[in-house]
């Protein structure tokens, strides 16, 4: 089976953020693959949970890459860096956490 790593970023926008805003960050988080070869995939949604446990989070990001020197990699690049330090102010909490998935166990 083929180990990857993924990235995982829970979001809750700060009231005043427009949709369009939120719209637009979404569209430029993605269109980080286009920038940073390391991005094995990348999806998001927003949550859709009936069990009222999201503590605010809205939205949740997942970036797969196939190894953690890979990840590092995108965490350092410059379009990385630049996309954070357009997404971050807009954000009244975001989690992120990384992980290499476990299918036993």
């Amino acid at each position: 089976m083929e180990q990857v790593v993924k990235h995982i970023v829970l979001a809750k926008f700060k009231e005043g953020v427009t949709e369009a805003e939120i719209q637009k960050l979404i569209s430029d988080y993605a269109d980080l693959r286009n920038h940073i070869k390391q991005i094995k995939s990348f999806e998001w949604g927003t949550d859709v949970s009936i069990e009222n446990l999201n503590q605010g989070f809205t939205h949740i990001f997942e970036t797969t890459f196939q190894t953690l020197e890979d990840r590092s990699s995108y965490v350092a690049d410059p379009a990385h860096v630049k996309f954070g330090s357009e997404l971050l102010p807009a954000l009244e909490k975001v989690i992120g956490i990384d992980y290499v998935p476990n299918r036993e166990p």
